[in-house]
């Protein structure tokens, strides 16, 4: 049994006004999560405001639904100058007939280090 890569940056409920028209959680939605967890992350490292920039790979494992938990784990990549690359995985635990957790999607996400006026600036480490 496979466990989360980092540590847990977010943690939130599955909810009805998440889901596609099949019923399952939209991807847009877990993306939303991801980014504000890496987002949140990549903050606490560099002690200030960033900003995403790019995100290299997203890969879907499973669909989540109603009612699941979901747990954003960062693991921070690279610190560069000025960018923060983190790696960002979901695992998601809840329904009645599965206890176990499972990597529902991850994928690379880097953020730059911003000043007030929204240009990059050195990573404050």
């Amino acid at each position: 049994m496979s466990t989360p890569r980092g540590e847990l940056s977010l943690r939130t409920l599955a909810m009805p006004a998440d889901t596609n028209p099949n019923g399952d959680i939209f991807g847009g939605w877990l993306l939303g999560q991801m980014d504000m967890a890496g987002g949140l992350a990549a903050k606490d490292c560099c002690h200030g405001r960033v900003a995403t920039v790019a995100i290299e790979s997203m890969c879907f494992h499973h669909p989540v639904t109603i009612g699941e938990v979901v747990c954003c784990h960062t693991d921070i990549i690279k610190i560069g100058r000025t960018s923060i690359r983190i790696r960002i995985e979901v695992w998601s635990k809840g329904l009645p007939y599965r206890e176990e957790r499972i990597k529902v999607t991850e994928g690379i996400f880097t953020y730059v280090a911003i000043d007030n006026e929204g240009k990059s600036i050195p990573v404050k480490r």
